[in-house]
């Protein structure tokens, strides 16, 4: 499943769904890296 998450203020990140965080947060991977933000 494709997430969309932002990544600071202003950086959104959009790549496959990895888990969820016990902090609210979602990691997506894109390539090889993933990334940790809030959901949109």
């Amino acid at each position: 499943m494709i997430k969309t998450i932002t990544v600071g203020s202003c950086v959104s990140v959009q790549g496959l769904f990895v888990r969820n965080l016990p902090n609210g947060k979602v990691v997506v991977r894109v390539g090889d890296q993933t990334f940790s933000g809030k959901p949109v």
